[in-house]
Formats: structure tokens, sequence, C-alpha cells
């Protein structure tokens, strides 16, 4: 049986063969890195099939996943070579774009990008994907297949990719989680208390909304009633340009995606 393969070990490439292994894929997962450390973890956490030889591992491969950094992907698809036989290969590469990838590789290589977030790991990812103009059905039912194993699909148009990539990031959660820790503590709370506190602001009340299917705008008005303790929280925090650096901070994102399109 013909295996997914990743070319790269890394944090990605763990969280998709975590979640993977959660899901009990039943597919062989192989593994290709330069760093045997990185590939000794996999198997050892995971069972990952490991591969020190490139073209070895390209060749075990049904579908093929670049998972490297997007500065390394120019040089590994010219260490990749010529691909001699119809491969399925999709990057997970920010920025970098179809028409490069299909130059790197050439006609036989059928391509898709994806863009899967870290909390694969727990059958709780989102992953994007975009795939070539003329791809067939089957192709495309068959990266939908391997990415829904570790959370729900997306499909976008790949003009949309960078601002769906700096907008969907966990670390959104991460970030806004550790701000409102950090400020509690400032005002007097205990460090266990504010991360529980924080959390449920954060982590439950958007689960509520999403199993509740209320309008957002409708959940604010119940959660911050005008007059009220959170309203006085929610309305100084507009009026600091709330709304305005988030905005900043997701263009500065597509700045450097579009970056990496040009190396």
């Amino acid at each position: 049986m013909k295996a997914t393969v990743f070319l790269g070990g890394g944090r990605i490439t763990s969280a998709l063969v975590a979640g993977l292994t959660l899901a009990k894929y039943k597919r062989p997962i192989v593994v290709y890195d330069r760093n045997p450390r990185k590939l000794q973890e996999l198997k050892r956490q995971y069972g990952a099939i490991v591969e020190h030889d490139l073209h070895r591992a390209i060749e075990a491969a049904e579908v093929l996943i670049i998972a490297v950094r997007p500065d390394s992907v120019r040089e590994l698809l010219k260490e990749i070579g010529e691909i001699r036989r119809p491969l399925t290969v999709v990057s997970l590469a920010a920025g970098v774009p179809l028409a490069r990838l299909h130059a790197g590789l050439g006609r036989p290589a059928r391509w898709a990008r994806a863009m899967p977030s870290p909390a694969s790991r727990s059958g709780r990812g989102l992953t994007a994907l975009t795939f070539s103009r003329g791809l067939s059905a089957g192709t495309r039912n068959h990266v939908r297949n391997l990415f829904s194993q570790v959370g729900p699909v997306l499909e976008i148009p790949e003009g949309q990719f960078d601002a769906f990539t700096v907008t969907y990031s966990s670390s959104h959660g991460y970030h806004a989680l550790t701000a409102l820790v950090r400020a509690a503590e400032a005002i007097g709370l205990k460090a266990a208390s504010a991360r529980i506190a924080a959390a449920h602001a954060l982590a439950d009340g958007i689960l509520g909304w999403r199993e509740g299917n209320l309008p957002l705008d409708r959940l604010l008005r119940e959660a911050a009633t005008p007059g009220g303790i959170a309203a006085a929280v929610t309305n100084e925090l507009d009026r600091g340009g709330y709304q305005k650096i988030i905005e900043r901070g997701l263009r500065a994102g597509i700045k450097q995606a579009r970056k990496n399109a040009r190396r």
C-alpha cells in the first residue's frame, strides 16, 4: 500500500501525524527529514515510518506533503528534481502560490495547497484547501478526506488563502488568552483563577456560539449589558482601537506571506 509521505518533520508534521494517529488513519505514514532526531521522535511517539533518503520517500508516496518552511521550498523542489509519474503533491508552505509550485516540479505533479491548524493534533484542526485548475474530482476528494481526519475542511479560492492564513491561526486564541491572564493578574487576581476566568471568557463563550447558532451581535448584547461592567470593558477596548490593532496585525501577516511568495 502506498503511503502518505511528509517531507519535513517539524511542528506541523508532528501535529498532523498526531491527529491522524488519533483518528486511526489506515494508510502508512512516512516522514523524511534531514534531522535524525526529529525522525526518531516521530517514530517513538506515533509509530511513523522514518525515511532518511528523499527519493525513496517520494517513491513510497501516494500523497506527498511538502511540510518545510516557505523559504526552503525552492531548494527542496530542486532537490526532488523530476517527478516521473502522476503524483498528488500538497504544499503546506504559507504564501507560496500554486504557480511557483508547478514551475518547481513540472507536469506529472498534481498540486494542492493546504493550511492545517496545529490544533489538528487533537482532532480539532481546521484546514483550508485550494486546488490546481483541472485537478480531478477523485484527487480532490482524496485530499479532502485526508485532512478531514483531523478536523473540518474548507475549500477557498487561492486568492483568499493569505487572508485565511492570517485569520484562522490558533495563535490568536493563545495570544488573547495570555494577554487576558496577565491583565487579570495585574488587577489583583491570582494566577490560577486568572487562567480559569480568561479561558472561560474565550473558549467557553465561543463554544457556546458555535453550538447554539445564535448571531454574534445578539450574544455580545447579552454578555455586555449597557451600563454594566462588561460593557464598560468592551467600550474601553473599542475606544483604544481594539479592532484596528487586530486589523494591523492581520495586514502584517499578509505582507509576510507575500514576502514568502517572492523567495
